[in-house]
């Protein structure tokens, strides 16, 4: 969940260097953050509690170094636990991302012959490496003893005066990227990219050493040579940047139409592969976590609806205990924007050695989920850089939207329905449409609750629209299915509460208003979405019919008005409290 961001190479100042790639990581989550760098006898380190973004450092010049910023797990939020952590002499730096589910029997080992300063598990490791070091004068070995004895999924990047970085991995995500005569470490490719699109995703037991020499790759149990399998990043640099707009959630919600439009005239090849894929499988399971576990619910209903097929859906950090009765037969669609999270890599780890086939729907090539998978599809949505999901979760859906309807052999219908989706919120991103939502925004953003219904695939949109309210806004909302009601939440409707009713023109239409009426005679403020207004609805936001496609055009008005109800309260909108983009310890 953490940032790592390491540099070698011959700019002087590597610590400027690194505080910026730091920075470029900030929606990852982080408490406090912190730097080490080398001079080739030494190391000097500063850590801090609190924000990097106008943040300097005082640290001497040097041509490598590493960084990190910490979401706390083991520890509090203090100086002393911010990484990096530094061996008893010093000679040893530090940042690791993950928990070492061991470290209580290493710290009361350790403890007897060097001194913890801190609360962590991280500072475990660096006295680890320097009690193995003592054992061989390589260092690399002296890493690669050390991993060797953590349990748990942990990813390390190891500093020495010398001026070499040595990296090691085993679950949490690292990248190495390669520039002329510079070298790159990062828990994120999207940090490269103002440096660099050649990168190394650094597999799974892997260990690495980076230096002015280059960059070596070996086994981690073993120590024999492996060679690395150089890529190229498709981002841009731009596509990562704000240019004129003040955030990255409102910028990314803007790049929503570009995105459908990509999938519905580029993807074809790939969906029509996925859907023979899923047409030979004996049992189908979707599977995701947060917002792309509401993706993957909308999929169950899209392929019920459209394609007559059954599929399973679960939430991914459920699955481990509903997958005992899979096979060589069965079909795990995982869906991950960042192909990292945890709660989604277990269990489809787990799947494959069950001898199921795995397809992977990631934004990030090279990710963990993508090299697992035996079949793949990049959402294409490019960098989403605000921690709450918008244009990864339309990509989500489109493609899900496409493949339904393939699977009917109806993809031209798909592509017909995804266009016009696209148009429609071209049109939702013009300011008369935008000055509809502040309105709406400034009216209910001192309400205490929000509640959201929907049917059927709308049901799967209030989840995902009530997920935007509570990690933008910070507003308890809730999603509910329209039918569930009668059977207590009606309970919690009181005069002047505000609630949003999906309504699009399909067959859940009349029983969705009809629940809309029940909370409106209970004293509820009715927002209506759908492209038809009814005299139910206190407030209306219209859409377009987009049959079923109405989840991309339903939910982003629900996005922007998360987004102007957290500016009417004065938060953040691209980095909540608590919450960070890629979730990867359990």
């Amino acid at each position: 969940m953490c940032g790592i961001f390491g540099y070698i190479g011959q700019k002087e100042n590597a610590a400027a260097t690194i505080l910026n790639g730091l920075k470029t990581l900030e929606y990852r989550g982080y408490d406090s953050w912190g730097i080490a760098v080398g001079n080739g006898r030494t190391l000097d380190h500063e850590k801090h509690v609190g924000k990097i973004s106008q943040a300097r450092v005082s640290l001497p010049l040097s041509t490598f170094g590493i960084g990190h910023t910490r979401w706390a797990t083991h520890g509090g939020v203090t100086d002393a636990n911010a990484h990096p952590h530094l061996s008893c002499d010093a000679k040893i730096a530090l940042v690791h991302n993950g928990i070492v589910e061991n470290y209580q029997k290493l710290r009361k080992t350790l403890q007897r012959n060097h001194k913890i300063t801190s609360e962590t598990d991280t500072e475990i490791i660096v006295h680890l490496i320097e009690e193995e070091s003592k054992k061989t004068k390589k260092l690399d070995d002296a890493v690669r003893a050390a991993f060797k004895k953590l349990t748990g999924l942990n990813a390390i990047v190891v500093l020495f005066p010398g001026g070499q970085i040595t990296v090691a991995k085993n679950g949490s995500p690292l990248v190495l990227g390669i520039s002329n005569k510079e070298y790159f470490v990062a828990s994120d490719p999207a940090a490269l990219l103002p440096h660099t699109q050649k990168v190394i995703f650094l597999e799974d037991n892997q260990l690495a050493s980076v230096g002015n020499g280059g960059i070596k790759v070996f086994e981690a149990e073993s120590g024999k040579g492996v060679k690395p399998k150089v890529q190229s990043l498709q981002w841009e640099v731009k596509q990562a940047k704000l240019g004129k707009f003040e955030h990255f959630m409102l910028k990314e919600i803007f790049e929503q139409p570009k995105v459908i439009r990509n999938i519905a005239e580029n993807y074809s090849e790939q969906i029509n592969n996925l859907a023979n894929v899923i047409k030979r499988a004996r049992g189908t399971f979707f599977i995701g976590c947060g917002t792309a576990s509401y993706a993957a619910l909308a999929g169950q209903y899209l392929f019920s609806r459209v394609a007559n097929v059954h599929v399973n859906f679960s939430i991914g950090s459920e699955f481990n205990y509903l997958e005992h009765y899979l096979n060589d037969k069965s079909l795990v669609i995982a869906i991950s924007q960042s192909g990292e999270t945890i709660d989604v890599v277990e269990p489809v780890s787990n799947a494959k050695k069950k001898g199921a086939k795995v397809v992977a729907l990631t934004n990030v090539l090279g990710s963990t989920l993508y090299r697992l998978a035996d079949h793949k599809i990049l959402l294409g949505a490019g960098p989403e850089v605000a921690v709450c999901a918008t244009k990864s979760f339309i990509a989500m859906v489109s493609i899900l939207v496409y493949l339904a309807y393939e699977m009917n052999g109806e993809g031209q219908k798909a592509k017909k329905l995804l266009t016009k989706a696209a148009q429609n919120v071209e049109l939702m991103l013009k300011d008369s449409y935008l000055d509809n939502i502040k309105k709406l925004a400034k009216k209910i953003y001192q309400k205490e609750h929000l509640y959201i219904i929907g049917r059927g695939l709308s049901y799967a949109t209030s989840l995902e629209a009530t997920l935007k309210l509570k990690e933008v806004p910070y507003i308890h909302s809730e999603g509910f299915a329209g039918g569930e009601l009668k059977h207590g939440v009606i309970a919690l409707i009181e005069n002047g509460t505000p609630t949003i009713v999906f309504a699009p023109k399909d067959e859940t239409h009349e029983a969705i208003i009809s629940n809309a009426i029940e909370i409106k005679a209970r004293g509820g403020y009715i927002i209506g979405i759908g492209p038809e207004n009814n005299e139910a609805f206190d407030y209306y936001l219209p859409t377009f019919d987009v049959e079923d496609a109405s989840i991309i055009t339903n939910v982003v008005p629900a996005q922007l008005l998360a987004y102007f109800l957290a500016l009417n309260k004065g938060l953040e909108p691209d980095k909540p409290r608590n919450l960070a983009k890629s979730v990867t310890v359990k």
